[in-house]
C-alpha cells in the first residue's frame, strides 16, 4: 500500500530519529568523505525551499557536516514532483500519479546525475540514477491527415525500438512529405545557420546572439510553414522547452549543440532522452527526502517564507509563516535561498536589495506559463515509445504515454480503481492562444474545457491518418495542474511558472554569491552553464552556492563538483578563429547574412 505525499514526510519527521538514526552510520561516513566531520555545535544552514536546488543544496551541506533545515511552503520537490489525484484510490490501490510535467532527463546533464547515484535506492547499484530508462524513438505528431514523422533516438550502444512494415510505410511517407513541403533551400538554409552557431566564439555568443531570437536568426518568418514548425518552433519545444519567437540565439543554440553531440555519444552521461520508471516520487523524491533526513536534515513542510531580514551588513533571520499561519523568525549560520525566482524575489527587502544589485536586476527575469495535464485510460493507447511532439497544436502540445516505460508497475493494479492501465501526460506550452474547440485562449477556458481542448488537439494530431490512436470511449479521467486556478476569469493564476529566455536573459542572471556574507542564491534562474529551466540548472546552481559558501567561510570541505556542458575540442580551432574574426567587427566565416 503506498503512501501521499503528505504522509510519507510527516511520517518520516515524526519518526524523528527513527529514520536518521537507523542510518546514522552511513550519514556520518558520507560527511567524513566529503572533508567534514559531523560533531556538535556544527555550522547550520536554512534552505529556503525544497524543490531540486533546496534539496540539492541540503544533500551536499549535510554530506559536509552541516546542520540544515529546509522551508517548503507546500511539498518537496518543487516542480519536479509527482502528487496523489485525490479520492482516485479504491481497493487497497494507490492514487493515481498526477505531475506538474513528464520529467525529461537527457544524456547532457551531469550534475543531477550525480546526485542521483547518491541517493540510495533498494535493489540499485547506482542509487535512483538507476531508475532512469530510455525511450527508442520520438515523434512529430502532424495534423491535417499529414503522416507524423516518426523518429528513432540515435546513440551509441542504445537500441531504437523495432519497426513492423507498416511501421516502416508510415515512416518512410511521413519523412518523404515532410521533404516535398519543405523546400531544399530551406533546409540548407538551417544547416548553414546551425554551422554558424557550432564555429561562434563565447564572444559572439553572449553578445549579439544572446541579443539575436532564435526565430529571427533562423529567419523563420520568411519560411515556410513547415520549415517554421518543424525547425524553428519543434527543435525548441522538443529540446529547450521555450519559444523559438523570444528565446535568445545562445539559449536555443548552446542546448542544440549539446543534444547533436549528445546523439553521438560524445560528452553524455547517457541517451538523449531518458525518464524515470515510476512516478517521480517513487522513484526519486521519497527516496531522496529519506536519504537527507539520514544525514541529519530536518524539514519544515507547510512553513513559507515571508522575508530574509538584514541588517548590520548581513542577513539576521528569515521571516516565515508556520503552518497555523503564525509568523516567526528563524536563524542560522548560513542561508540558501532555493526557490524559484518568482518568489524568490517577493522575499527579498529594499535593505537587502541594495546590498547587492545583482537582486535587483532579478526583477528583469520572465517567467511564463507551462503546465501538465495528465489522461487516464482504459486501454494503452498506440502511440510512440517516447515523447510526441503535436507541432502543429496552437497550444503547443508535447506527451508521452507513461505506463509502457514502468516496467515495474502493473498501472491498473498498482493505481486508481483499477481500470485506468494507462496515463499520458501532456504539456501545455501556449496559453495564450486560441484553441479549436472554443477558439479561446486555455486561459480563458475553463479547467474542464482545457481539457477537452487538449484531448482534442491530441486527436487531431494522431488520429487525423486513419489510425484510431486515442479514442474517446477509453478516456478514464483527467487531473490538471492543481497550481492553475482562476480558469476562465479575468484573472488566471499559476503558482508554478517556469523561467523564459526572451533576448537579454543571460545578462540578468545572479551569480549564487552574493554580496552578502551569508547568503546564497541557488535556482534554474541562477547563471550557470545551462541557462534553461532545467533541474540540471537548480541542481548545478546548488552546487555553485555550496561552494561559494565554503570558500567564503575557509572551510576544509571537499568541494562540489560542477560539470559544465560539453565542449567539442573539435570545434575549439574554429572558435578561436572566429574570436579574431569577432574583435574586427566581422561576421562569422560562415554567416552567408
Amino acid at each position: 500500500m503506498g503512501s501521499t505525499r503528505r504522509t510519507f514526510i510527516a511520517g518520516a519527521a515524526a519518526a524523528g530519529g527513527t529514520a536518521a538514526l537507523g542510518t546514522a552510520g552511513a550519514g556520518a561516513a558520507q560527511a567524513r568523505e566529503r572533508g567534514l566531520p559531523r560533531k556538535a555545535g556544527r555550522p547550520s544552514a536554512a534552505v529556503l525551499g525544497g524543490g531540486v536546488a533546496g534539496l540539492t543544496a541540503a544533500h551536499e551541506l549535510a554530506e559536509r557536516g552541516f546542520h540544515v533545515t529546509v522551508y517548503e511552503r507546500r511539498a518537496l520537490g518543487g516542480k519536479a514532483r509527482s502528487m496523489d489525484v485525490p479520492g482516485s484510490a479504491k481497493g487497497g490501490r494507490r492514487p493515481l500519479p498526477a505531475e506538474h510535467g513528464f520529467r525529461f532527463i537527457p544524456g547532457i546533464y551531469h550534475n543531477l546525475p550525480d546526485t542521483m547515484r547518491r541517493i540510495p535506492f533498494p535493489g540499485n547499484a547506482h542509487g535512483v540514477w538507476d531508475n532512469l530508462v530510455s525511450p527508442g524513438e520520438m515523434m512529430f505528431a502532424r495534423s491535417g491527415g499529414r503522416e507524423d514523422i516518426r523518429l528513432p533516438i540515435p546513440y551509441p550502444g542504445h537500441r531504437p525500438e523495432e519497426l513492423t512494415p507498416e511501421e516502416l510505410r508510415r515512416a518512410l511517407t511521413a519523412v518523404l512529405d515532410t521533404a516535398f513541403h519543405l523546400p531544399f533551400h530551406e533546409t540548407a538554409y538551417f544547416v548553414n545557420r546551425a554551422l554558424v552557431f557550432l564555429t561562434s566564439c563565447d564572444e559572439r555568443r553572449n553578445g549579439p546572439w544572446e541579443r539575436t531570437p532564435w526565430w529571427g536568426f533562423t529567419r523563420a518568418a520568411e519560411m515556410s510553414y513547415d520549415y517554421q514548425r518543424i525547425l524553428a518552433v519543434g527543435v525548441t519545444r522538443n529540446i529547450v522547452a521555450t519559444k523559438a519567437e523570444e528565446a535568445s540565439t545562445r539559449t536555443v543554440g548552446a542546448l542544440g549543440e549539446a543534444f547533436v553531440f549528445n546523439a553521438l555519444g560524445l560528452g553524455a552521461d547517457g541517451p538523449p532522452d531518458r525518464l524515470l520508471n515510476a512516478p517521480t516520487n517513487e522513484a526519486w523524491i521519497d527516496p531522496w527526502a529519506a536519504h537527507l533526513l539520514s544525514l541529519g536534515v530536518e524539514f519544515r513542510i507547510g512553513w513559507t517564507v515571508r522575508e530574509v531580514l538584514y541588517g548590520d551588513g548581513r542577513v539576521t533571520g528569515v521571516a516565515v509563516d508556520d503552518p497555523g499561519g503564525v509568523r516567526r523568525t528563524v536563524t542560522a549560520d548560513h542561508y540558501i535561498s532555493a526557490m524559484p525566482v518568482e518568489g524568490a524575489r517577493r522575499t527579498w527587502g529594499a535593505a537587502l536589495r541594495a546590498a547587492d544589485p545583482q537582486l535587483g536586476r532579478c526583477d528583469l527575469l520572465q517567467t511564463d506559463w507551462m503546465t501538465g495535464i495528465q489522461f487516464y485510460l482504459t486501454e494503452v493507447p498506440p502511440t510512440v515509445r517516447g515523447h510526441f511532439n503535436c507541432i502543429d497544436s496552437p497550444w503547443s502540445l508535447t506527451a508521452i504515454a507513461q505506463a509502457r516505460h514502468w516496467p515495474g508497475r502493473a498501472f491498473a493494479a498498482d493505481y486508481g480503481d483499477g481500470t485506468a492501465v494507462d496515463c499520458l501526460s501532456a504539456d501545455i506550452s501556449e496559453w495564450d492562444r486560441p484553441g479549436i474547440l472554443y477558439g479561446r485562449t486555455a486561459k480563458q477556458c475553463t479547467r474542464a474545457e482545457v481539457a477537452r481542448e487538449v484531448w482534442a488537439q491530441l486527436k487531431a494530431a494522431v488520429n487525423d491518418t486513419g489510425k484510431p490512436v486515442l479514442k474517446d470511449s477509453a478516456l478514464h479521467s483527467w487531473y490538471l495542474d492543481p497550481g492553475v486556478d482562476g480558469l476562465g476569469t479575468p484573472n488566471p493564476t499559476n503558482e508554478d511558472e517556469l523561467l523564459i529566455h526572451p533576448v537579454g536573459t543571460f545578462h540578468n542572471r545572479p551569480s549564487a554569491k552574493t554580496r552578502i556574507p551569508n547568503f546564497y542564491l541557488s535556482g534554474d534562474y541562477v547563471a550557470v552553464d545551462i541557462d534553461l529551466a532545467t533541474m540540471e540548472g537548480a541542481n548545478a546552481s546548488a552546487r555553485q552556492a555550496v561552494n561559494a559558501l565554503l570558500e567564503r567561510t575557509g572551510s576544509p570541505a571537499e568541494r562540489c563538483t560542477v560539470t559544465p556542458l560539453y565542449r567539442p575540442r573539435e570545434l575549439e580551432a574554429a572558435k578561436r578563429h572566429d574570436r579574431f574574426r569577432y574583435r574586427l567587427g566581422l561576421r562569422n566565416i560562415f554567416d552567408l547574412g
